[in-house]
């Protein structure tokens, strides 16, 4: 079994992208006859089929399927030299792509296509999550339209949380203070109040503690 190297340098892609790449052939000769008659140099012969037959490839290829399908591109290169250079008694055997240059313009350009692309797949799953929330909060109002009672204990949690975990003013509609049954405006100050005399306590507590 023969190897030999070969290139095809500054050919263009199917999506006009100038590349250098560079192969390995794997061949053997099986009819050293034919070899020796039927074609004046073979060695020359299959560099020049290979050379050939890669370029033609490439032409036929987008740069994207190039740098992520070497082994397919591999597998028709082999078959296409082996067509050739059959008549001359010699097999090839396989095909590897070694290496895939493009110039630095290129790689920018693709590299700012990769990063467009994460975003918009961002801003997809970003937008699926915001439909599913919304999707939540929708089956949550149908229950709580079925159930006034769920929704009154709900908003008083919501406002009971909310002055709990802030010491800043919470501002609250007069109608929804009075849908919640907290006795108006001075039931909601005595809540707060009362919030922030307990976290006084607990601060007093651990200030002691220490």
């Amino acid at each position: 079994m023969i190897t030999a190297s070969f290139k095809a340098e500054k050919t263009l892609t199917k999506d006009t992208v100038p590349v250098d790449v560079e192969a390995v052939l794997f061949w053997k000769v099986l009819d050293p006859k034919k070899a020796a008659l039927d074609v004046a140099d073979y060695i020359g012969a299959i560099s020049w089929a290979s050379q050939t037959a890669l370029r033609d490839i490439i032409g036929k290829t987008m740069l994207a399927d190039m740098l992520e399908g070497r082994e397919k591109i591999s597998g028709e290169l082999q078959k296409v030299i082996d067509v050739r250079t059959e008549p001359w008694g010699i097999n090839v055997i396989s095909v590897e792509v070694k290496d895939v240059l493009i110039p630095p313009a290129s790689e920018n350009a693709m590299s700012m296509q990769a990063q467009a692309e994460r975003e918009r797949q961002a801003r997809v799953i970003l937008g699926d999550s915001e439909r599913q929330v919304a999707e939540k909060f929708g089956e949550a109002a149908k229950t709580y339209t079925d159930n006034p009672i769920a929704l009154h204990l709900r908003a008083m949690n919501m406002l009971y949380e909310g002055l709990k975990e802030n010491a800043t003013i919470v501002i609250v509609p007069s109608t929804v203070v009075e849908n919640m049954q907290l006795g108006g405006i001075a039931g909601v100050t005595a809540l707060t109040l009362g919030l922030g005399q307990e976290r006084a306590d607990k601060e007093k507590g651990s200030e002691f503690g220490k």
